[in-house]
């Protein structure tokens, strides 16, 4: 693949919108080049104009955004970003749908509902979906329009199970970045998506953009100091002050949505491994620490041959204000666990490694525990590391993020494998019917 910022030949133009336009790229098969433009517009294009510096802005946002999701997990047709106004994507047949997810009531949602006030909450966040028909103003559809349309797009038809893969991911997308936006003390109001069908995976991916075009931000919760699009619509005469200052929101946002792929917040993982014979065990911890992003170390003590090491141990890991979450690994009599969560403030939880002889009568040292002792048991080394991050997910963006994206991972592969079971079994019934 041709490095950032170098000529690529462009093949002929796929699609253009409003707000960009979509290019083959003939030495890198089965990828486009997403090239944004300069221009800004609000009602179907009814309002539109030139903002210089906006192809830039919005790739600048597009790309950090796409980037923080795949991070975390979630599955997107973002490659790269190649130059300032354009990114790499793989090359998907678009669903036809606008997927909205709403946090708080306002704009259309209002006009929609009567009766609702404005900052009505949502919980958990409302879905919808809009049909992209600018002719007649991309009217709202059900689930059961979506299916029963029976799009077909890469070979992939969209069914229930498609349809309900893509309203999860879109509460999970918007989740991710509302909580990504908070430590800037922004609230992310709603959001606007489009899935697309990978032509060489034959997946359904988040595809298009996620720039300023595609959410409302109000910085405090405050809606007078609105930051998004919305600005720009707001505008009763577009003049060149007007769109300076819709100009100037569109690079706040900017500056701001690279500090998304950035935290503040520390936190480490100590392993205390009772006998240098468990390590193969605390490695297993380590490694699943690492798919969170979570630094691990693992060191050999035992709580019982040297309880003097451990409290040192433990006390070096407190001393230099790392927040941290020990794991005590030990078999047979497991004081490491107690011991520590006796003597330190900080979370502990165990993990012993059970044998298969003893496994059933040791594993109640861990989990019968004096008064006053509260370290929670797992026999799972990636549970181990799951309860970290879940700690240190509620002060990092980054950490919860991966947490969340997994879940969702985790969902769709369920319901993929429930699909392919179901399909399996007609044909088979089918087989069965003609012999």
């Amino acid at each position: 693949m041709a490095p950032a910022g170098s000529e690529l030949k462009l093949g002929k133009k796929v699609n253009e919108g409003k707000t960009k336009e979509v290019y083959e790229l003939p030495d890198i098969p089965g990828c486009v080049l997403m090239q944004s433009k300069d221009q800004i517009t609000a009602g179907n294009a009814a309002r539109k104009d030139r903002m210089e510096g906006k192809a830039a802005i919005s790739n600048t946002t597009t790309s950090c955004v796409f980037q923080l999701l795949q991070e975390a997990g979630i599955k997107t047709a973002f490659v790269r970003k190649h130059s300032d106004t354009a990114f790499i994507a793989a090359h998907c047949e678009m669903i036809p749908i606008e997927w909205v997810c709403r946090r708080i009531a306002t704009g259309s949602f209002l006009k929609r509902n009567p009766g609702v006030k404005e900052g009505y909450k949502f919980y958990p966040p409302k879905i919808e979906m809009f049909f992209k028909d600018d002719a007649n103003n991309d009217p709202q559809w059900s689930e059961e329009q979506l299916i029963e349309a029976k799009f077909s797009f890469a070979g992939l038809t969209i069914g229930q199970t498609e349809v309900d893969i893509m309203a999860r991911s879109t509460q999970a997308i918007f989740e991710i970045l509302e909580k990504s936006w908070q430590p800037q003390n922004c609230t992310l109001v709603d959001l606007k998506i489009e899935f697309g069908v990978n032509i060489l995976t034959k997946e359904i991916v988040l595809a298009d953009v996620i720039d300023n075009d595609s959410w409302r931000l109000w910085p405090s919760g405050d809606r007078s100091q609105q930051k998004d699009k919305q600005s720009y619509r707001d505008l009763k005469e577009v003049t060149p002050e007007a769109l300076q200052m819709v100009k100037r929101n569109f690079e706040w946002v900017a500056e701001r949505v690279e500090l998304l792929l950035k935290t503040k917040s520390q936190g480490r993982v100590v392993v205390l491994m009772g006998s240098p014979s468990d390590l193969s065990h605390c490695e297993k911890i380590k490694k699943a620490c690492a798919t969170f992003g979570i630094p691990c170390e693992l060191r050999v003590t035992s709580a019982h041959k040297g309880p003097d090491e451990t409290l040192r141990i433990k006390a070096e890991y407190e001393g230099d204000g790392i927040p941290t979450v020990f794991v005590a690994v030990a078999g047979r009599s497991n004081g490491l666990g107690p011991v520590m969560s006796g003597n330190t403030a900080y979370p502990v939880v165990n993990c012993p490694p059970l044998s298969a002889d003893w496994g059933a009568q040791d594993v109640w040292s861990s989990l019968r525990l004096p008064s006053g002792l509260g370290c929670p048991t797992t026999l799972s080394p990636e549970g181990a590391a799951q309860f970290a991050a879940q700690i240190f997910g509620l002060n990092n963006h980054l950490v919860w993020a991966k947490l969340r994206s997994s879940m969702l991972n985790t969902w769709i592969s369920l319901k993929q494998a429930d699909k392919k079971l179901q399909e399996c079994t007609l044909c088979l019934t089918e087989v069965c019917e003609t012999v």
